[in-house]
């Protein structure tokens, strides 16, 4: 799908990946809306990229359906969403760890969201007979996250429902697609972009962002800005059990060294 010309609505969008899509996308000639729970943070990146910035909580069924309203009254209708937003806990005891508030809240804004956003767009997408719906998940939902299984199981969930999306809409001329990103240099995993080049299988937002709108043009379902992230999944699929042994040393280290240079480590497995 080319993106010039087009409005696209991103969630998430004050800071990390979404505000570099945010950017690129005008860049390329979007019309963006610029969502997120940080109003003043969304505003602020519409102001960088002359779009429009609305404060919502995407978890909020009525919010999200006030904000849609207000994304197509400024923009007169969406052609591409881009359902971004994300959080990350951890678990250091374990996957039975985190208590089910965790766990819904993970539901909540990892796969509820991307399906009520869906929900919202996707008669007017179809009417249409053309539109775009992209979920940004990870590589955790092709893999696993160690020490983050509500991550990682809810990510995998939001993989499941841009596939279900792609299969059953098609045929209208509907567009899904799902980003699995591994390590990215922003807030969420706590590394700063000016230390990214020190760190292998690091990539700033820009590079993540400059590939997505790659994928995008190219019409890819399944992105992936790090190309060893696709060696990973073939691994799992054709050697399960290896893999596991494999995940299970690189906890082992893990545990050992800490996980501040976890993408060192698991270039390691």
């Amino acid at each position: 799908m080319e993106v010039a010309g087009r409005s696209v609505l991103i969630t998430g969008a004050a800071r990390g990946i979404g505000r570099a899509l945010a950017l690129a996308l005008a860049d390329a000639g979007s019309r963006v809306i610029a969502v997120d729970r940080d109003a003043p943070g969304a505003e602020a990146v519409a102001r960088e990229c002359g779009g429009l910035g609305l404060g919502c909580d995407v978890t909020d069924p009525a919010a999200l359906a006030r904000m849609v309203e207000a994304a197509r009254g400024w923009a007169g209708r969406i052609d591409m969403a881009i359902s971004n937003a994300g959080i990350a806990r951890g678990e250091p005891d374990g996957p039975t760890s985190a208590p089910d508030d965790v766990w819904q809240q993970m539901f909540e804004l990892h796969v509820m969201a991307h399906l009520r956003l869906a929900r919202l767009l996707l008669p007017e997408m179809i009417a249409r007979g053309e539109g775009a719906l992209v979920n940004v998940a990870s590589a955790a939902g092709l893999l696993s996250q160690i020490g983050d299984a509500a991550y990682s199981a809810t990510k995998h969930a939001a993989v499941s429902l841009a596939q279900s999306l792609a299969i059953e809409h098609g045929h209208q001329g509907i567009r899904a697609a799902v980003v699995c990103p591994l390590y990215v240099a922003t807030p969420l995993l706590g590394y700063a972009e000016a230390e990214a080049p020190a760190h292998p299988g690091v990539l700033t937002a820009d590079i993540v962002a400059a590939r997505i709108l790659d994928g995008l043009r190219e019409d890819r379902f399944l992105i992936l800005p790090h190309p060893e992230a696709a060696e990973y999944a073939r691994m799992r699929a054709e050697a399960p059990e290896a893999w596991i042994s494999g995940m299970q040393r690189l906890r082992d280290r893990v545990m050992r060294e800490g996980p501040h240079d976890l993408p060192s480590l698991h270039r390691r497995i």
